[in-house]
């Protein structure tokens, strides 16, 4: 079973730019290096500076090693470093049949 989230949240507004630029490098990484991500994509909401990030992995190794990834190392400190603090993070899970 896949192992997917939504995390949810703000940007100062005077790092959006960096936050962009981070997040579509760390989506280059994800795509390119990691053949356990399923989906891996940042989104704009309707929220001024607000953003969401979904991820979906093949199961919880495969985030594990997006974790430990050398990517990871070197970008998440420059998303982390433009979120203000508010940062949500939901679990989704499949209906069941």
């Amino acid at each position: 079973m896949s192992y997917t989230f939504i995390a949810r949240f703000k940007v100062f507004p005077d790092k959006k730019a960096a936050f962009i630029k981070a997040a579509r490098q760390m989506e280059d990484a994800v795509r390119d290096r990691e053949p356990g991500a399923i989906h891996y994509k940042f989104h704009r909401l309707d929220e001024p500076d607000a953003f969401a990030v979904i991820e979906s992995f093949a199961d919880e190794a495969a985030e594990q090693t997006h974790r430990q990834s050398d990517h990871f190392a070197a970008l998440a400190p420059a998303l982390i470093d433009c979120i203000d603090g508010t940062w949500t993070r939901e679990h989704l899970h499949p209906l069941e049949d």
